[in-house]
């Protein structure tokens, strides 16, 4: 299965749509090279949340690599940021813009329709269906939707990324009151925030996040130098640097109080 589900009871879903590396063989044949085809993973963010299930939470994680279909994507194919630079629903060049594929092997509209029912949609509907089931516990439900990136992309963005990048899609997927909460935890830090700067919130966001259906969707992009040591450029023989509990501690801290603060929101009366 590609498909990793581990139940909790509390109103809160976080999910993982990077942290897969695999490549099935047929495909990986096509790659430039598979270090390539794994080089912009989310690394280790699964196990930098591994508290989640500790606080109650529902996660939901793919196994499959961002390269061969990013279920984190319109399915439609429609950009999420018009007129910026960003990778399609399967990625054809890497975050720094270097091609992915072998000349040739680049996935058609066929090959695109059959990555997606066998891996986008089982991921999605997944997300649904914990969805359903905590809300018939519960009056609100919080999806939280993990993810980081290198603190330097010039492709993507200028200059160095804040710590966390909360986003909402402006406002829409969230009440104003979860973002604030934690928004409240990025400040205590101390590390450095912004909300709804470069990354708004990708499909899962926007896509799932309902607030007058009880369903408040946010994601939360980390910068990757704050779990792990970060080199100038990845290469083969340096990256992925290992997570660094040392590093890590007090980032780990401040998220633990902002998944808390996710699930006190939902719990809290709905005036």
């Amino acid at each position: 299965m590609s498909v990793e589900i581990r139940r909790g009871t509390a109103p809160l879903v976080v999910s993982f749509p990077h942290t897969g590396t695999d490549l099935p063989a047929e495909i990986e044949a096509g790659f430039v090279s598979p270090w390539l085809a794994r080089r912009d993973a989310d690394w280790w963010i699964d196990r930098l949340y591994d508290f989640a299930g500790d606080l109650g939470a529902t996660t939901v994680r793919t196994t499959v690599s961002r390269s061969v279909i990013d279920v984190n994507r319109d399915p439609s194919g429609a950009s999420l940021y018009p007129g910026q630079a960003t990778t399609e629903l399967c990625p054809t060049t890497s975050f720094d813009g270097g091609p992915l594929y072998r000349v040739g092997c680049q996935p058609d509209g066929d090959e695109i329709a059959r990555r997606r029912s066998l891996w986008f949609d089982p991921y999605h509907e997944a997300i649904a269906a914990e969805l359903a089931r905590l809300r018939k516990e519960h009056s609100r439900v919080v999806l939280y939707d993990a993810h980081s990136i290198r603190s330097h992309i010039p492709r993507l963005f200028e200059g160095e990324l804040p710590q966390f990048n909360i986003g909402t899609f402006s406002g829409a997927s969230c009440d104003p009151a979860l973002a604030g909460a934690v928004e409240a935890e990025c400040v205590a830090s101390g590390m450095g925030h912004v909300l709804d700067g470069r990354f708004k919130g990708g499909w899962t966001t926007r896509h799932y996040g309902r607030p007058l259906d009880g369903i408040h969707a946010i994601q939360m992009e980390l910068a990757m130098r704050g779990y792990m040591a970060e080199p100038g450029m990845p290469a083969p023989d340096i990256w992925p640097t290992p997570l660094d509990p040392e590093i890590a501690a007090p980032l780990r801290a401040t998220l633990i109080r902002i998944l808390e603060a996710c699930t006190a929101f939902a719990l809290k009366d709905v005036l």
